[in-house]
């Protein structure tokens, strides 16, 4: 760390200057949504994608319809980025497609740049876990119910 001149140390403070957050139905593309959080000053970087998978337990998944209440979603995307970006002085990008999806397919992409590798992995898995937890987006398999967050229901509800 260096040191002033009357032999203080201190380092620099990085502040957020990258959140951003998007619902979409074109492909997500993890690069582009890496350079958005680019920073020099930030060495550790994780890139989370979350893959349509082609099999659930037993069952083939041929695909996947995902829906959001957009307006909602996007304000508790926002704010969980924010909090984040607050808690681990972060850049964060977090996406989430919607409309139909085939497997291999990316769902969504969350990225967090931090000064270090650790912040970065912790900082990612809480975006992750936020999102799937806390945001009201559907995800629909075939004729099966609706799934919210790590519940599932017979009929959306918004």
């Amino acid at each position: 760390m260096p040191s002033g001149s009357d032999g203080a140390r201190f380092a620099t403070i990085h502040n957020v200057t990258a959140v951003h957050i998007e619902l979409t139905e074109s492909p997500l593309d993890p690069e582009h949504l890496r350079k958005r959080v680019e920073d020099p000053t930030l060495g550790g970087v994780v890139v989370f994608c979350g893959e349509v998978r082609s099999i659930t337990g037993s069952t083939p998944t041929d695909k996947l319809f995902y829906e959001a209440y957009q307006e909602m979603a996007l304000e508790q995307m926002r704010a969980l980025a924010n909090q984040a970006a607050h808690r681990w002085s972060a850049n964060v990008a977090v996406a989430h497609r919607l409309g139909e999806l085939l497997p291999g397919d990316i769902a969504v992409v969350c990225v967090a740049a931090c000064a270090h590798r650790n912040e970065a992995f912790d900082c990612c898995r809480f975006l992750i876990d936020a999102i799937k937890a806390d945001v009201p987006i559907w995800k629909k398999e075939g004729e099966s119910a609706w799934i919210v967050g790590e519940s599932s229901m017979q009929g959306k509800q918004a």
